[in-house]
């Protein structure tokens, strides 16, 4: 199974680059992926049936005791070839519906590909959080097809919506899931279903998996959202709207319910979820004139019957749900994928603008007429095998002694079947029918029967190959019922209650044969009455749709948003930051506070200081944080503040933590640069307003905050129950880090994939503050001297400068001295990095001081030279840094992966070369490497934008001059 999921994702990455070389005959290769997935469950037919069913697992978090259970029963074996099969024909499908070179083919590609392997693993997941995880990667992917027409206003709300509401009953799915988890000790489906809870955690789960359920599948009053998605492309809509997304909340139901199908609230919510689903949409389909909209709630009206069925909790319902699940997969996917037919040779989908089609495009008029008899339950389709096996046991049910409840479920069949039938003769008639049509500018009706086709060109084989084959596939396997009751009843003796079902052509002259008769008499009746049954809805009273109430109620929580964002965020980052500090000083207070008033005494040896010297750099510390708080220009409290960090680095060194004071003084010194260059253009002072009050405040806040602090350090230690892991650091920082640095070796290897999201938020912080400043797209040239710089100095080769781009500054504004300490110490700076570099896995230093190193140096030659110099001492642009920095880093823990090891797990190797010796290498220093490029990609990236963007966009007058301008001068001189 799991190569089988890896294929299909492959081949997802893969869609891109094939689609930009075959066009739209990648859609074949494509289609292998979902077609190997279907090929995988019939091969696993014998062994399924024996009750062996194939399982797969995999440590995942062996710690949190997760891991990838993967299990092929019966249930998941018809949905992978629900799955695989239609998937591999809609993607066939797809290299004739879309025109060569058609924009987003390959995006499209890609996406449906990779939602077809979200499904196989939803369907084959034996893990109730690794069944989340594939549940959500369908929300994601469906959002991306649904939307993929992102010109059209349409599409993009139908896709906000779709995710909206999927994703809000996915989160209520994983509480019901995690109460599942909980209540019954074990994580995994099968058992969960074997010995599922009772009592309290089984009304949860219940209700909560059922809620999911209903957004994925558009059960009321979550339905609104599928027709809507109809501004997909079709494809889409016959995939996921028809076979694979919508599925995904019945294929929930039907796992579930052999476990909680006793459990009352469950039955009771399936008999309003999907009997109110069936009448409603079947109500909505009459009145539809978009053959799309005529099978979306034709959909929704099919999801509410196959849901009622599966969810009552009888063996018989249940075996009937299961064929209907098949057989709705196979006509409605059809339908779809004939509509497609229709909307590219006429280039409308307008039933009153159609006609005469059944004899311009006789294969496909075949394939919809019967995947249309399929559907409103004719003879001899699927379609009918299994509607009439839910009516047997619904009517056996009712007339030995059931309750209200299966009679109400069988008033709902019988209804429901009838609207079917009747927006199933619509759509026929509306899409093939000879008859009048209106054209599109209002006229008058106009009898086409005789004139000219409306289809001029030849239907490509691909456009009715697969409906055809769905169609001619409902047609045989109802040839054969009794394979399809072998085949299915594993699953249906799941259930606890109720007497095994049958699948049959004819099961005599009955009373469900009547109700048959009647059902299809009825909808023809309604059919035939189509004109007054329109003006009858149109009469009708109808209260707000689910739609409406939807889009209110978005718009109300956007006014609320926007309402609780203008009261919170005043744009003063001191109320801010005063909020943060309060609450951390008020939440840990309480609790030390109500501890201390509860009696609690604790035996704690408080040691003031172990040297004097700490003394003196915590009064340091005090008083420049004093002065800081009292300080009105911004350059003193910036200065201030710089004194109480560098003061800080001395209190670690003193307390024997070299790597934290290196790494304090570097950040701080980066710090300040970064501050200094902000401040140039801001007031020299906070405010003009007196600042007495404001001063104490802030006084206070600090001093109550590190006092909160002080008393949260010392009783958390208190609070510890077990031996903390980090005793352990020190020897396995020798034995499996290869290095004697713990802080250095913890981060790059022990705490490696802390890190990793380190340096992520890194990353994402730079990329941020670029941003907010540039006002332009980022990937410009590096700003670098031209040509021009020749001829300022024509003497390059006999003159030495120290600066670069020492001429684009104005004289009055450059510094001999500060040029000349920077030519000095530049390049001693980078040497120093690639000493702390290489050194730091056994002495202070590593990746990150490095790179602070570096990144000093760059604010050096900036400072001394400006954006040119800047360009000229590093021309590279900061995402190249920052990108190759993350897969470096990443990439470590994929080649440990390769090997068969643990992610990021360090290997060791001792080197002999000739002349240096014995060469300690651990391959962690190359995740080192990666760190020290983001870091100094993060550093460019604030230089550019903090300091040469804002030099660009506002330059001080005198600053900088260009070089070309510099060059003109000095040849007029």
């Amino acid at each position: 199974m799991l190569p089988v999921l890896l294929i299909v994702f492959l081949l997802a990455l893969a869609a891109p680059a094939l689609v930009a070389w075959l066009d739209r005959r990648a859609f074949w290769v494509l289609a292998l992926g979902p077609a190997a997935a279907a090929a995988y469950a019939a091969a696993s037919t014998p062994r399924v049936l024996a009750g062996d069913p194939p399982v797969f697992s995999a440590p995942w978090v062996p710690g949190l005791e997760l891991s990838i259970d993967l299990r092929l029963d019966t249930l998941a074996w018809l949905m992978l070839l629900v799955v695989g099969g239609v998937g591999a024909l809609v993607l066939l499908y797809c290299s004739a519906y879309f025109k060569r070179g058609a924009y987003g083919t390959g995006r499209f590609a890609a996406v449906l590909t990779a939602f077809a392997g979200a499904m196989v693993g939803l369907v084959v997941a034996d893990d109730l959080l690794l069944l989340f995880v594939f549940w959500e990667l369908t929300t994601v992917f469906s959002y991306l097809l649904i939307g993929h027409y992102a010109d059209r206003k349409a599409s993009r709300r139908a896709a906000m919506q779709a995710i909206v509401v999927t994703t809000a009953g996915g989160l209520v799915m994983l509480v019901g899931l995690i109460v599942l988890g909980v209540s019954t000790g074990t994580w995994r489906v099968s058992e969960v279903v074997a010995d599922p809870p009772t009592g309290a955690p089984a009304v949860v789960a219940a209700v909560c998996l059922l809620a999911g359920a209903a957004t994925k599948s558009a059960l009321i009053p979550f339905h609104f959202w599928l027709p809507a998605a109809m501004a997909a492309p079709t494809p889409v809509s016959a995939y996921l709207h028809a076979a694979a997304m919508v599925k995904a909340g019945v294929y929930l139901v039907a796992r579930f319910a052999p476990a909680l199908a006793e459990v009352p609230v469950w039955r009771w919510l399936v008999l309003l979820l999907g009997g109110g689903t069936l009448l409603l949409g079947g109500y909505r389909a009459l009145r539809q004139h978009d053959l799309k909209l005529v099978l979306a709630f034709g959909t929704v009206s099919q999801l509410g019957l196959i849901v009622l069925l599966l969810g009552l909790g009888s063996r018989a319902l249940a075996l009937a749900g299961l064929a209907l699940l098949g057989a709705h997969a196979m006509f409605k996917a059809a339908l779809f994928l004939v509509v497609g037919a229709v909307d590219v040779a006429t280039g409308t989908r307008d039933l009153r603008r159609l006609s005469g089609l059944w004899r311009t495009m006789p294969w496909t008029a075949a394939a919809g007429v019967a995947a249309t008899a399929s559907m409103i339950g004719l003879p001899p389709f699927a379609g009918y095998v299994a509607k009439e096996a839910a009516l047997e046991g619904l009517w056996h049910d009712v007339t030995h002694g059931a309750g209200a409840l299966e009679a109400l479920a069988l008033a709902a069949l019988v209804v429901g079947s009838a609207l079917t039938v009747a927006y199933g003769l619509r759509f026929v008639w509306g899409a093939f029918a000879t008859k009048p049509v209106v054209p599109a500018q209002g006229r008058e009706p106009v009898d086409v029967a005789g004139t000219t086709p409306l289809v001029s060109r030849r239907q490509p084989w691909l456009l009715v190959a697969p409906p055809m084959a769905l169609a001619v596939l409902g047609l045989a396997v109802a040839l054969v019922p009794s394979m399809g009751e072998h085949l299915l009843s594993p699953y249906a003796d799941l259930y606890p209650a109720g007497d095994p079902g049958h699948l049959v052509l004819w099961g005599g002259l009955t009373p469900v044969l009547g109700i048959t008769v009647a059902v299809l008499a009825a909808g023809a009746f309604l059919f035939v009455q189509r004109a007054r049954v329109e003006r009858w809805q149109d009469a009708l009273w109808s209260p707000r749709g689910a739609d409406v109430a939807y889009r209110r109620t978005m718009r109300r929580l956007d006014d609320l948003a926007a309402d609780v964002t203008a009261g919170t965020q005043r744009g003063s980052l001191p109320v801010y930051l005063g909020i943060i500090l309060a609450v951390l000083a008020v939440a840990p207070g309480l609790v030390i506070a109500s501890g201390l008033l509860r009696g609690t005494t604790v035996d704690v040896a408080v040691v003031p200081w172990d040297r004097p010297a700490q003394l003196v750099v915590v009064a340091i510390v005090v008083c420049a944080t004093v002065l800081a708080a009292r300080a009105r220009r911004r350059l003193k409290a910036v200065v201030l503040v710089g004194v109480a960090g560098y003061a800080n680095a001395a209190l670690f060194l003193l307390h024997g933590a070299p790597d934290l004071a290196l790494t304090q003084v570097l950040t701080e010194t980066v710090t300040i640069v970064v501050l200094v260059l902000v401040l140039r253009r801001m007031p020299p002072y906070f405010t003009d307003r007196p600042l007495a009050v404001s001063r104490w405040v802030r006084l206070a806040l600090g001093v109550t905050t590190g006092l909160a602090m002080m008393g949260l350090t010392l009783a958390a230690p208190l609070a510890r129950v077990a031996t903390p892991i980090s005793v352990d650091f020190p020897g396995e920082a020798v034995e499996f880090g290869g290095g004697k640095n713990i802080v250095n070796v913890t981060l790059v290897d022990i705490r490696a994939w802390d890190t990793v999201g380190e340096i992520s938020v890194l990353l994402v912080a730079a990329t941020g503050v670029a941003s907010l400043v540039f006002l332009r797209q980022r990937g410009g040239e590096v700003l670098r001297l031209s040509r021009a710089d020749d001829v300022t100095h024509p003497d390059t080769h006999t003159r030495s400068v120290w600066i670069a781009a020492g001429s684009t500054v104005s004289p009055e504004r450059r510094s001999v001295m500060f040029e000349v300490v920077t030519r000095v110490i530049f390049h001693v700076m980078v040497l120093f990095a690639l000493f702390l570099l290489f050194s730091g896995h056994n002495a202070p230093g590593g990746g990150f001081a490095a790179g602070l190193v570096v990144g000093i140096a760059l604010a050096v030659r900036y400072l001394a030279g400006g954006r040119y110099e800047l360009g000229e001492a590093m021309p590279v642009q900061p995402g190249i840094l920052l990108g190759t920095g993350l897969f470096l880093s990443a990439g470590v823990g994929l080649v440990a992966l390769l090997t068969g090891n643990e992610v990021l797990e360090s290997f060791i190797h001792d080197i002999h070369l000739p002349v240096i010796g014995k060469v300690h290498l651990v391959t962690s220093l190359f995740f080192d490497i990666g760190v020290m490029l983001v870091v100094v990609g993060l550093v460019l990236d604030l230089l550019r934008t903090l300091g040469a963007e804002i030099d660009r966009q506002s330059p001080v007058p005198g600053s900088e001059r260009e070089p070309e301008e510099q060059a003109a001068r000095e040849v007029a001189r």
